[in-house]
């Protein structure tokens, strides 16, 4: 995987069914390119979903899910796949945004924990 794009199997290890784990969202424009395995939070007046943003007020601080595929960028909204819940994803292959802090990692993770996927080190 050194010089190779992480693949979803890189990411994610355990999906308890593929139907009910992932779901189409709408990432709230205008959108950055995302990598695969960026973690997001939803935003509450829209229900739309947004890169974590640990510092927002705005629903995106609380981790809510996990890409699971890359998204480009875009002006407008943008639909993208997520895991949501009932799954297991491999820890080092989660993208967090830049300068978060160990205690702000550590509550994203609990708050997708709380939401049923789970973080742990691939063996």
């Amino acid at each position: 995987m050194e010089n190779s794009k992480p693949t979803l199997a890189d990411l994610l290890l355990i999906e308890v069914h593929r139907g009910w784990s992932r779901q189409a969202i709408t990432l709230a424009g205008p959108v950055a390119a995302l990598p695969m395995g960026t973690v997001v939070g939803k935003v509450t007046a829209s229900g739309k979903y947004a890169p974590l943003t640990p510092a927002a007020s705005n629903g995106s601080q609380v981790a809510a899910g996990v890409l699971i595929a890359d998204a480009a960028a875009s002006t407008p909204d943008k639909k993208a796949d997520a895991l949501l819940r009932g799954g297991v994803v491999n820890l080092a292959a989660l993208v967090w945004p830049a300068g978060i802090t160990d205690p702000q990692k550590a509550t994203a993770l609990a708050q997708l924990e709380a939401a049923g996927i789970l973080a742990r080190e691939a063996l």
